[in-house]
Formats: structure tokens, sequence, C-alpha cells
């Protein structure tokens, strides 16, 4: 199998690559580079192409690494105080005055 080949990829990783790189591209990145990136954060997420054959992986594509951030960030913002909690909100919003007055 030629680098570049996509043919053992699901429809699904297909799908999900595509619209990654609409995104990208809607952001300003030039096409093929948006390609490029949305390919590789596939290969992140799911371990390469999934169809069997190949390197023998799996089928599964759960448990993503974009989907862990919003557990990581509740379980940080959960073990801080509340008083905490409020003097950071109160410093960023500080730090946003004087920057947008600035």
């Amino acid at each position: 199998m030629p680098r570049g080949d996509k043919s053992k990829y699901t429809d699904k990783q297909e799908r999900k690559a595509d619209h990654i790189a609409d995104s990208y591209e809607a952001k300003g990145v030039p096409e093929k580079e948006a390609e490029r990136r949305a390919w590789a954060t596939v290969n992140k997420d799911d371990g390469g192409g999934k169809k069997a054959g190949g390197s023998g992986r799996g089928k599964d594509t759960g448990h993503p690494a974009a989907h862990a951030g919003g557990r990581k960030g509740g379980q940080a913002s959960a073990s801080r105080s509340a008083a905490e909690r409020s003097a950071s909100a109160k410093k960023a919003a500080a730090t946003r005055k004087a920057r947008a007055h600035g």
C-alpha cells in the first residue's frame, strides 16, 4: 500500500477528516495543509486506518483525544476552592480590560 493511500480508513474516519479539513479551510488554511492536518488528527484520535488488513488494528474509534479536555478541565476546577476560582476570574477580567484599553 503506497503512502497516502486511504483505502484502509472507514467511512466515518473519512467524514471526520472532511469536517476537520473544512474547518481549517474556513480559518484560512490552504487546502493541502488543511487536508494534511485533518488526516494527522484522524490518525492521532483513532490510531490509523481501521479496515481489516495491514497493521491489524481494531475497529474501535471511541475515546479520541479530542474528548478528554472537558473531563480534565472539570477535575482541575473542582479541586479549587470557590475563593480561588473567584480570584482567578477577577484577575482574568482585569487583564482583559487592561488589554482592551491599553
